[in-house]
């Protein structure tokens, strides 16, 4: 058993991969041989992740606040405290806060065998308003 006293400092979602204000608080990233990463992702009313996919899918639980998840070829759906969104392996996706209110949730993803938790596309560019 490992108890973690201290987090990394909390970093502010780089522009590449997010619009508007969002940060993030590393929760869990154990060393090898687990594969588990966890993530608070705080998004400011209207902000968002670009489009993206993650190898082995992931899991989103909305800790506070109300949001908007959206899929390619989907309707975009709203979130709120309470829910949780399981994301489909390679499922291009993207998620945020609504235009009113902010929004925090848990993410939760498996790392693929190279390390790499996510595929990065573009920027959203019909985000609902």
């Amino acid at each position: 058993m490992h108890i973690i006293r201290r987090r990394p400092d909390t970093r502010q979602g780089p522009a590449d991969n997010f619009t508007g204000a969002v940060w993030l608080d590393e929760i869990a990233a154990p060393a090898a041989p687990s594969r588990l990463r966890m993530v608070n992702v705080h998004f400011a009313p209207g902000a968002h992740t670009a489009w993206h996919t993650h190898p082995h899918g992931q899991v989103l639980h909305v800790l506070e606040g109300e949001g908007l998840v959206g899929r390619a070829g989907g309707e975009v759906e709203e979130i709120r405290a309470g829910d949780t969104v399981w994301i489909e392996p390679g499922e291009r996706h993207w998620h945020g806060a609504g235009p009113r209110t902010f929004m925090t949730h848990l993410a939760v993803v498996e790392a693929a065998d190279d390390g790499t938790t996510v595929e990065w596309q573009t920027h959203v560019s019909d985000y609902p308003a």
